[in-house]
């Protein structure tokens, strides 16, 4: 199923001399600027009935016609789930996710993603890309995630996050004491060995994490980490680069390594602590329809500040 879309507008004077995409994202800012481009290749915006090439230049009152069809993902099915909504507008849904909860639809997870959950909150999400999804959570990590709602939010959303200007702040319990604060700047990319992995290649995608040190303990250290860039894993991949793996990750962390002399309590709690301790605590962004910054923070959930309480009481 796919709904029509029929736009036109007329190159201002203020524009004239720019290229075509640059025209195109500023006339039509409720499509990202990857559609946009996407479009021009394809002749499907046309100028003055012609196809051009996106970085050629436009001068006042050229007129950009676009008559293309926007995919409605028909097969995803919405399911009625509890999710904690943060904040809603017209164009957003912040939500706090919960662990255990995958966020899109995949092998072994149809019909019982956070993606089904929005779609049964709110319908109209299925004529958006990726069900106003524009970036993700693992499964098994905690915390701050946006939702478009509107096309206008989500081609303001991608285009945020793909300038970095998005900010994300995470906590995360590591393996081993930090002496201090940092930058890992590695690329990423699929594993050589298990495609479900990632790792540090080289011509991988750039990916740059920052990191502080919260508290140490005997033998882990609470940290708070900063994307600068967003890659799948990232966090958990460059926090292992480091030699200090994540606390509980199951994929990236090895055989667990229990602290010498440590209390009964806390070797039981490590070794049924069985998600990664990463909770995405904040998120800053601009708001797509007033260009105000917008920020929210939740705490921890309980399993992670049970596992410090426990961390802080092995002396």
């Amino acid at each position: 199923m796919t709904s029509h879309i029929s736009l036109q507008a007329e190159v201002p004077d203020e524009l004239s001399g720019n290229r075509l995409d640059q025209i195109a994202a500023k006339l039509f800012p409720e499509y990202s600027r990857a559609r946009l481009q996407s479009w021009i290749k394809e002749g499907l915006l046309l100028v003055n009935s012609r196809q051009l090439r996106p970085r050629d230049r436009l001068q006042t009152g050229d007129k950009l016609v676009i008559e293309a069809e926007l995919a409605v993902m028909e097969d995803w099915v919405a399911r009625e789930m509890d999710i904690d909504i943060v904040f809603e507008d017209e164009h957003l849904i912040v939500v706090n996710k919960a662990t255990n909860v995958v966020v899109h639809p995949a092998i072994g997870h149809r019909d019982d993603t956070l993606l089904n959950g929005l779609l049964h909150h709110c319908p109209d999400l299925k004529k958006l890309p990726r069900a106003g999804i524009v970036h993700r959570l693992d499964k098994d990590t905690t915390g701050l995630m946006v939702v478009a709602k509107s096309l206008v939010a989500h081609a303001s959303l991608v285009n945020q996050l793909q300038a970095h200007e998005v900010s994300r702040e995470y906590e995360a319990v590591v393996h081993g004491v930090l002496t201090g604060g940092g930058t890992i700047d590695a690329p990423l990319g699929r594993h050589p060995v298990n495609r479900k992995k990632r790792a540090i290649v080289e011509g991988g995608q750039e990916a740059i994490t920052h990191y502080r040190v919260i508290q140490r303990y005997r033998s882990y250290t609470h940290v708070d980490v900063k994307l600068e860039t967003g890659r799948t894993h990232q966090i958990r991949v460059h926090l292992a680069h480091l030699k200090h793996t994540i606390v509980g990750d199951q994929m990236y962390g090895g055989r667990l390594q229990l602290p010498s002399a440590c209390s009964v309590e806390l070797r039981n709690y490590l070794q049924n602590f069985k998600r990664q301790a990463l909770h995405a605590k904040r998120l800053a962004f601009l708001h797509p329809l007033d260009q105000k910054e917008v920020s929210w923070e939740v705490p921890r959930p309980q399993d992670m500040n049970e596992l410090i309480s426990q961390l802080a009481n092995d002396s």
